[in-house]
């Protein structure tokens, strides 16, 4: 295993733990148990007790449920960068966040995903084979962008939406959707997202 895999992997491990305490000492905060924030957010008691203890990392669906379930931003349950001002995430580089909490489940790269920034953003490869097909509510103005490959949006509303390389949508807050890949060809897309910055 090369160096930078090395890294790459104690800095999952780190990021972990550091979100396990971070939704712990947040849900404690509020006066919830580990078994009302569990049943709120749709996720079994004993799986949100090894996200809290950081043995486990909750899915990017999971972290959007527990986020709302204690009314902050998902950015709010990740640790900041260690280092402010401009950033680089290498092609190597970036935390994988799987989209559901399954083994099957398409896995993102997230570039921007943290409190210390209002921009969220998430690179995925998604093959065919993959699960992506989850209900995904945008909780501020969301984008998808595809480079390569298809993607089908179904949109709650009865809206669906076949997009192609170098096509975008863009989701308002509340907008509900869910992902399929067209045929066998895999689809690489970034997802984007802006949090509403406070007022000062």
């Amino acid at each position: 295993m090369s160096d930078d895999l090395i890294a790459a992997d104690d800095e999952d491990r780190r990021v972990t733990v550091l979100i396990g305490a971070r939704l712990r000492a947040l849900r404690e905060s509020r006066g919830l148990s580990m078994r009302a924030l569990a049943a709120a957010a749709g996720v079994s008691q004993p799986f949100l007790s090894q996200v809290e203890r950081g043995v486990s990392a909750p899915s990017m669906v999971t972290t959007y449920r527990l986020a709302s379930v204690l009314q902050i931003a998902p950015g709010d349950l990740l640790p900041p960068p260690q280092t402010r001002g401009s950033r680089v995430v290498r092609a190597h580089e970036g935390r994988r966040l799987p989209v559901v909490d399954r083994p099957d489940a398409a896995e993102g790269r997230v570039l921007v995903l943290d409190e210390a920034s209002s921009l969220h953003m998430v690179e995925y490869r998604i093959g065919a084979d993959e699960w992506v097909s989850e209900w995904f509510e945008a909780r501020n103005d969301t984008g998808v962008y595809v480079i390569t490959g298809r993607l089908h949006i179904e949109i709650e509303c009865g809206d669906s939406v076949e997009l192609g390389p170098r096509d975008f949508i863009m989701f308002g807050a509340g907008t509900r959707e869910r992902w399929s890949v067209v045929g066998g060809d895999p689809v690489h897309l970034v997802l984007s997202s802006v949090d509403e910055v406070p007022a000062s």
